[in-house]
């Protein structure tokens, strides 16, 4: 058998063995886990773990996120790719030279594409986790200032009243759902990442309500949000006093709630 066929068989095998224990994208999965092995030896461990279920991103380390290798630490919420819709919004709305902040940070992934696309802008990341900003400061290394804290309590108080735009994927799913996840999320990603109590809004009301004090005039507020929760968390950001809109990626099957205050800080 040539070394081209050896390959071959090899890679179709990986296939069949991730495709048989429900990895849907098994063809990527096994290219992946193929240059991340340095021997068979060890492709075979990287390999029982994804067959056991532990996300890919926490086996080989990293993500490809909005065009970037953004490492991901065990323990970091996972990023998922319908997150780049906020990176597409924020990249619209920020001033070049803005301060923006990352709020609810995890592996600090939004940051740190922002800070490839924004290169004039001041990127804050903030988390309440320490293993999450300590993975931020991986991927922000020189590009970008993180902090740990509860929200906006993790910032310097020179921050106040200066920052131009929030982007925050705080966790939005439903106590309730959170069973019916799939395994790699609920049973490895920690439950404070995805859980966002009753209605899975819970976070969401803490930073509309909470960052005004904060925010510059005019000034932006960027969140994921699930479809069924848009109008609810449309109506949020408006009581908080921003002027707000729904944005969709059909393609992503994402959606984010943005909100907007004037020179005048109001809605």
């Amino acid at each position: 058998m040539t070394e081209t066929a050896r390959s071959e068989a090899l890679l179709a095998s990986l296939v069949a063995r991730l495709r048989a224990a429900g990895c849907v994208f098994a063809e990527d999965e096994a290219q992946i886990l193929l240059a991340a092995a340095a021997d068979p030896v060890i492709l075979e461990q990287l390999v029982q773990r994804r067959i056991a279920g532990e996300p890919l991103e926490y086996i080989v380390g990293a993500v490809q996120f909005g065009g970037l290798r953004v490492s991901v630490m065990p323990g970091v919420f996972v990023p998922r790719q319908r997150s780049v819709l906020l990176v597409e919004i924020a990249t619209e709305l920020a001033a070049p030279a803005g301060t923006v902040v990352d709020l609810c940070c995890g592996s600090g992934a939004l940051g740190t594409v922002l800070a490839a696309r924004l290169p004039d802008a001041a990127i804050i990341a903030a988390d309440i986790d320490p293993i999450a900003t300590e993975c931020a400061g991986v991927n922000l290394a020189g590009r970008g200032r993180v902090y740990l804290g509860d929200l906006f309590e993790a910032l310097p108080q020179t921050m106040r009243g200066r920052i131009d735009l929030v982007v925050c994927n705080a966790p939005y799913v439903p106590t309730s759902a959170i069973a019916t996840m799939p395994p790699e999320a609920r049973v490895h990603e920690p439950q404070a990442t995805l859980d966002g109590g009753a209605d899975g809004l819970d976070l969401l009301r803490r930073v509309a309500d909470e960052s005004a004090p904060w925010m510059a005039r005019p000034s932006h507020l960027v969140m994921e949000i699930g479809e069924s929760q848009a109008d609810t968390a449309r109506q949020i950001f408006e009581v908080a006093g921003f002027e707000a809109s729904i944005r969709r990626d059909d393609h992503r099957g994402a959606v984010a709630v943005v909100g907007t205050r004037d020179a005048t800080g109001r809605a």
